[in-house]
């Protein structure tokens, strides 16, 4: 991390800048072979975006629905539509793999009939 620290204010296209390069490569590669991360559930993806943002549910109403539907969204007891996520995909650009994570609570899905 000194090497790559040292290296920092080199210009590209140098033999420094190559080495730096190189560097945060190997490094980027070991970190994410040994603490790798894992993807927020999509409504923690969601609220996190909310708060960066400064969005409000009604912010949300387009991509997801009347304000009711963002709440059961938001409280974990409304499943994502894929038209939802990649609304949300394209305008928040939130990542796909984090939207279509699977929840950490188990929804219950009522039977129509």
């Amino acid at each position: 991390m000194k090497e790559v620290e040292s290296l920092m204010t080199t210009e590209p296209n140098t033999p420094e800048g190559e080495k730096l390069d190189i560097l945060v490569t190997l490094i980027e590669d070991y970190e994410r072979k040994h603490f790798p991360l894992d993807l927020p559930n999509p409504v923690e993806a969601i609220k996190f975006e909310m708060e960066q943002k400064g969005l409000t549910v009604k912010d949300l109403e387009p991509m997801i629905g009347k304000s009711n539907r963002v709440y059961e969204v938001l409280n974990g007891k409304r499943a994502l539509t894929l038209k939802m996520i990649w609304k949300l995909h394209q305008e928040l650009g939130i990542p796909a793999e984090s939207l279509i994570k699977q929840p950490d609570q188990t929804i219950t899905l009522r039977h129509p009939c």
